[in-house]
């Protein structure tokens, strides 16, 4: 490590922090340009929007996880286990909690980090609204150990009722919220029960699973199109599932969902996936404006409205269009402002004009597992929308993830990364059953 060069930080290794760091690493780490270095509280990157296929065990993120260390050794930037906690903009030190092993016994103290450029990228967690039980009883998807959390659940219960004498039970999973996740969980989930007769679990199947879809609002995907919400309605109804709507939450148990009609929906296993926020520490760090949802409100360049050397980007960053509407917390977003950033990071240094964000919409896909997808695309030239479903929506949700391997690995390791899942896919089981 070299002091006498600036330091740039990046707090947070998802899509659009992996991406950031690592074109700088590239651009900027390689000749020694600047020290590059990726804070993050997991030792391994799973795109997020596959976080509901790791939940189910249609992937297995010991096998499809980037494993940062190994990771930064390639791309010219360096990696520290640590979990942002505090910030001191006077003397540009970020603190790092202490980290703890499951003995509780401390492995890594408490710790400082200077820098000369922060950028923030801890993305969003699952906004509970302060709903009561909901923490104590439900599961949420924000991360790879809450995914696995909810897989080991799954899988318990699976194997409960294939061995169960009673050949009538079923299995009762209720989802609260009707977005992205919440559909794409929905499915996956029927998916893989159609799997289990494969793999020694014969007893179990589809129909002895059922699965409730709930979405306070007038219908599923409310930040889609009409018509990309019922198509996606539809295939949700064909494969049995129940979708709810106009069906508010007011409480959860052990034993299920209250309603605000005081009905009480039965569920074996519970899923909170309705809205999203900024982690609550942000609040309490007391430094950044912020949005009610704990978004750090930045300027047209993506910089935080109280320091012009941190810089925001991905979910937990509020930037107004022109429009006067927030850019939606997609992976898309935090693609496009991981490009912003790394421009204007690489001028600033080279004391150089720094370029306005703006927010390109590419339109939206819902990725129904196996059954397809449904969603729109925009037109470059005309910027109009055009809908797409079937093989060809999956195709290209697909796309996403390969653009998403591209921009972190490269042409050639995103290539043998392709070939690799294709043999893997004859050998190993199509479900992760452990």
């Amino acid at each position: 490590m070299n002091d006498s060069i600036p330091r740039i930080v990046i707090i947070g290794g998802g899509a659009g922090g992996l991406e950031l760091v690592t074109q700088l690493g590239h651009k900027l780490g390689k000749n020694q340009q600047a020290d590059i270095l990726l804070v993050d509280k997991n030792r391994t990157h799973i795109w997020k929007p596959l976080l509901h296929e790791v939940a189910t065990g249609s992937i297995d993120s010991d096998l499809d996880g980037v494993v940062y260390s190994a990771h930064a050794a390639k791309h010219h930037y360096r990696f520290q286990l640590g979990e942002f906690c505090d910030i001191d903009q006077n003397l540009k030190t970020i603190t790092l909690a202490p980290l703890h092993d499951d003995s509780i016994h401390t492995f890594l103290p408490k710790r400082s980090v200077t820098y000369d450029y922060l950028v923030i990228a801890v993305g969003s967690i699952s906004n509970d609204f302060k709903t009561p039980g909901v923490k104590e009883h439900c599961y949420f998807l924000d991360s790879i150990q809450q995914a696995q959390r909810f897989q080991h659940a799954l899988l318990d219960n699976f194997t409960r009722l294939h061995q169960d004498d009673d050949q009538q039970k079923t299995l009762d999973i209720a989802i609260v919220g009707g977005g992205a996740t919440g559909v794409e969980l929905s499915a996956e989930l029927y998916h893989v029960s159609s799997l289990l007769k494969l793999y020694g679990l014969a007893n179990m199947s589809p129909k002895r699973l059922h699965i409730h879809l709930i979405e306070a609002g007038p219908r599923i995907l409310p930040a889609l199109s009409d018509r990309i919400a019922e198509s996606a309605k539809q295939e949700l109804l064909k494969l049995g599932i129940n979708v709810r709507e106009y069906t508010q939450v007011k409480e959860a148990t052990k034993h299920g969902f209250i309603t605000k009609d005081d009905e009480r929906i039965d569920a074996d296993i519970m899923v909170w996936a309705a809205g999203v926020k900024a982690p609550d520490f942000i609040k309490g760090l007391k430094v950044f404006e912020l949005t009610p949802n704990n978004q750090i409100r930045v300027d047209q360049f993506l910089r935080s409205t109280v320091d012009d050397r941190i810089f925001v980007l991905g979910d937990c960053c509020a930037f107004i269009q022109d429009n006067g509407k927030p850019v939606p917390p997609r992976a898309q977003s935090a693609h496009q402002m991981a490009k912003c950033i790394e421009k204007n990071l690489i001028a600033m240094l080279r004391q150089k004009p720094i370029n306005n964000f703006t927010y390109n919409d590419y339109g939206s896909l819902v990725n129904l597992s196996r059954y397809g997808a449904v969603g729109n695309l925009m037109g470059n030239l005309t910027n109009n929308s055009f809908f797409i479903e079937g093989k060809i929506a999956r195709f290209m949700y697909i796309s996403l993830y390969r653009m998403h391997q591209l921009a972190i690995h490269g042409f050639f390791k995103t290539f043998f990364l392709w070939i690799r899942e294709k043999i893997l896919r004859i050998g190993r089981p199509k479900i992760k059953l452990h």
